[in-house]
């Protein structure tokens, strides 16, 4: 009714403003109220700020709700006092609601405005319970297994040892810092309220209400610590504006100091200032930035040692009083120069390859690259690595995602199965990554752990067709040779051997330690059929899993003269048992004392007949090999060959029972 015809409705209903919204970093807390942002502001113009004036409240009464603090590690310091005769159905001040709705917070009830509103105007959150709802007092402390609290929004929540809560007559009343309960809630008929205004300590609301799955304003403004030396003042203030607002009478203040935060002072070093800024600030400038920001300092030549105030918590070491001197200055004053830094060629071994160039090796082998998570499932762990205690996260991103792994091997497993889930026929995949496995020998370090060993691993999988399919070859499964002329390939023009092994993944009698210069580098083998089974493959993959430090090291090339002589070359065929491997069939070849003349050795054919025959008995087989014979010096005469030859029967014989086949 009291709209002037013709006046604009944004005037009419003061929309007519403006509004700003400040994102702060988590340091910030102190900025996080009206107060807070003009005592910025002043620091950052000049201007001075006007000093709010908290004029205590008449008391009428002296009565003190009992309150026990039995936890000094969850709040510092808590104060309140009873207000009795309150109108709670009086109505909020159209001015407030204003204030409140630019802030974005609608009005709720007069009380609860009241709360709301100081907290917004010196970021203090409060409490205001009905006080005839309380009974035996308050107890703060930390919360019992199994203890539940319904909350003011609804929902009811089952809170634990780790969560602080306000509690009356052995049940929960509200939970500390973030949010009160629905039992002790001021309503219509309240007469009586408690209001309570305390300092919790960050570290102890820090992430409970997240754990909960809501936010509080309250909750955003403890976890980063408000002032704990206003509690008194800033109940003087809810207390009247609930006077003016609602009526009543004040009874006595109750304020229990147990532990606020100590204020350590920190050293800012001049020089070091203008070091890390860039920029030649001088010491007057330095006092003077702390003076606008309001804190108490003493200076001696090149230094000032500041006492941070109450309302700062992220004021820790010197580099905090740095980046205060830089940000009153203005970071516009910077000047614009490029950086300078002395650069150190560092010269990497020829003998070195780095893993970026084996990864190109992969991608010429026809392998694709995947990128896993470290963590993985227990599952695998167990069954793929034999690993019965791998290391557990202490907060899993996902319940199946729970420990570090020891082998790569499960996470190509888990890449060939969502491959197959998308038809896919022929994968060849690999990955290059971190291991991880207890070793109590390991400390901490730059890029350490104490007592956990993160080892560079290469590990590889190979699935269905050995190539893709085309005219010109017949379509055969990769086998466990295609894997190991793979391997070879890596490791060239270093040797390698492939010893018979036993390993927790892979089919055994199809499985090979991988061995360079006698020294174990990994697995390569099929997949165990109870795993295939397990995993639902259709087939069995080929895998290894090979130490990265071995494949990024490897010989030199050497300069050797043109060959002058020319190669002798002789076939062999033994009969020997079907025990007998190729590793310790070369390995007697290798061991005979043939002068050195023997270069190298191949096997070439094997024979086994359908039937025993005269010459090879039940469980024997016929293998042929084809020996290089060469003496770099002179022509090899048939004395000398024939000589060779017989010291390579005779170490057969000797070592694996072979005879000559006739």
């Amino acid at each position: 009714d009291d709209a002037v015809v013709g006046q604009d409705i944004r005037e009419h209903l003061r929309l007519d403003d403006t509004l700003l919204t400040l994102k702060l970093t988590p340091n910030l807390a102190h900025c996080l109220s009206v107060y807070g942002v003009a005592r910025e502001l002043s620091a950052l113009t000049g201007a001075p700020l006007k000093q709010p004036a908290f004029p205590p409240a008449k008391v009428s009464f002296a009565d003190k709700l009992p309150v026990t603090i039995e936890a000094p590690d969850l709040c510092g310091r808590f104060s309140g006092r009873i207000v009795r005769n309150v109108d709670t159905q009086a109505p909020t001040p159209a001015w407030m609601i204003d204030r409140l709705a630019r802030c974005g917070q609608r009005s709720v009830t007069a009380l609860v405005d009241i709360s709301n509103y100081v907290m917004f105007e010196y970021g203090r959150p409060s409490h205001i319970f009905d006080l005839d709802k309380i009974r035996d007092g308050l107890v703060v402390r930390w919360g019992k297994a199994g203890e539940s609290l319904k909350l003011l929004h609804g929902a009811t929540i089952t809170v634990d040892e780790k969560v602080g809560v306000i509690a009356a007559a052995g049940q929960v009343e509200s939970l500390a810092g973030i949010m009160g309960g629905d039992a002790t809630a001021v309503s219509d008929a309240t007469k009586n309220v408690y209001v309570e205004a305390a300092f919790w300590w960050p570290e102890a609301v820090a992430g409970r209400s997240r754990r909960f799955n809501f936010a509080t304003d309250a909750g955003h403004r403890f976890e980063r610590g408000v002032d704990p030396a206003l509690t008194v003042a800033h109940i003087d203030r809810i207390t009247q504006l609930i006077i003016d607002i609602c009526g009543g009478d004040a009874g006595a203040m109750d304020d229990q100091v147990l532990s606020p935060p100590q204020a350590r002072p920190v050293t800012l070093r001049v020089e070091r200032a203008a070091k890390v800024i860039g920029l030649p600030v001088t010491q007057a400038q330095c006092e003077g930035v702390m003076r606008r920001l309001g804190f108490e300092f003493t200076a001696s030549p090149g230094e000032i040692t500041v006492t941070p105030p109450s309302w700062r918590f992220d004021l820790k070491i010197e580099e905090d009083l740095i980046e205060e001197v830089i940000r009153i200055i203005g970071y516009e004053s910077l000047p614009t120069t490029a950086p300078i830094a002395a650069l150190a060629p560092r010269v990497r071994s020829e003998s070195a390859r780095t893993l970026d160039a084996v990864r190109h090796q992969m991608a010429a082998l026809d392998y694709q690259e995947t990128i896993n998570f470290s963590f993985v499932d227990a599952r695998w762990e167990h069954e793929l690595a034999g690993n019965a205690d791998p290391i557990r996260l202490v907060n899993p991103m996902a319940g199946h995602l729970a420990v570090m792994r020891s082998s790569l091997l499960g996470s190509l497993i888990g890449v060939l199965r969502l491959n197959l889930s998308r038809k896919a026929t022929r994968v060849r995949v690999y990955e290059a990554g971190r291991a991880f496995s207890r070793d109590a020998q390991v400390v901490d370090g730059g890029t350490s752990v104490a007592g956990v060993a993160q080892t560079m691993r290469l590990a590889g999988l190979a699935y269905g067709g050995a190539e893709a399919r085309q005219w010109g070859a017949e379509d055969r499964a990769v086998d466990f040779f295609d894997l190991k002329g793979d391997i070879e390939a890596l490791l060239a023009p270093r040797a390698a051997r492939f010893v018979p092994a036993e390993h927790p993944a892979m089919y055994p009698g199809r499985c090979a330690r991988v061995e360079i210069d006698g020294a174990a580098i990994g697995f390569a083998g099929e997949l165990h059929p109870k795993w295939r089974q397990a995993y639902e493959l259709p087939h069995a993959p080929m895998m290894f899993e090979l130490d990265a430090a071995a494949l990024m090291h490897r010989h030199l090339p050497a300069h050797a003269p043109v060959q002058r002589q020319q190669s002798v070359w002789r076939d062999l065929s033994v009969i020997a048992s079907e025990a007998v491997t190729y590793a310790a069939l070369i390995d007697a070849v290798e061991s005979a004392g043939h002068a050195g003349l023997v270069k190298s050795a191949r096997l070439f054919d094997i024979y086994k007949p359908s039937a025993p025959s005269g010459e090879m008995k039940a469980g024997e087989r016929s293998l042929s090999i084809r020996l290089e014979l060469l003496d770099d010096e002179v022509t090899l005469t048939d004395d000398r060959i024939e000589a060779a030859v017989a010291d390579v029967l005779a170490a057969l014989d000797e070592r694996l029972g072979a005879r000559l086949r006739a």
